[in-house]
């Protein structure tokens, strides 16, 4: 059964799903199990060999681990929509530095973002809709280039990081899989 990006009609576990009545998360816990079956502790700890944090959108399309040619237990990967550094990303980077001893930081944005679509004033459309905002911030943007500048420089400039000076931003362009690096602002 696959779990690829590019799945069969026949072999999706949403489909699969979909047609015994199962959710696709009853679906995944199934396919851990088999995973589990044949699974052997690889024996390594939480600190990354490469002694790098790689911050990523969440989007689908991004396989970052065959991306980079990375394997387990090289990184520690933090996502979120856009990968887009907020306090959140800032939290994860300090435990990443601080207790687990990654040096650098990577940023990859990535071409055709969803960021790119939407505007803060989806704040405001949940607020109607729900009757509550959200306290955190949408982070769209229309310019990934720029959008790469601005999270190396909260990276660079957080008093929480102990390691600054190898940060390195990124867009990943989807279509052709390729990395185009981006220089922090002048």
């Amino acid at each position: 059964m696959s779990t690829s990006a590019q799945p069969s009609a026949e072999t999706s576990p949403a489909t699969s799903a979909a047609r015994s009545g199962e959710t696709v998360t009853d679906r995944l816990v199934e396919l851990n199990s088999r995973y589990a079956e044949a699974f052997s502790d690889p024996g390594m700890d939480a600190r990354p060999v490469l002694h790098v944090a790689v911050v990523a959108c969440m989007d689908a399309r991004l396989d970052l681990h065959a991306a980079l040619g990375l394997e387990l237990g090289d990184c520690h990967t933090i996502r979120n929509a856009g990968g887009v550094v907020t306090d959140d990303v800032i939290r994860s980077l300090t435990i990443s530095q601080r207790a687990l001893g990654t040096r650098s930081v990577v940023l990859i944005h990535h071409t055709n973002c969803g960021l790119e679509s939407i505007t803060e004033e989806f704040r405001q459309e949940l607020e109607v809709e729900v009757g509550q905002r959200p306290v955190w911030a949408v982070e769209a943007y229309t310019d990934a280039d720029q959008d790469v500048r601005q999270s190396m420089q909260r990276v660079r400039t957080s008093p929480f990081l102990l390691h600054t000076d190898d940060i390195r931003g990124f867009v990943f362009d989807v279509t052709t899989g390729t990395l185009r690096e981006i220089l922090p602002a002048s």
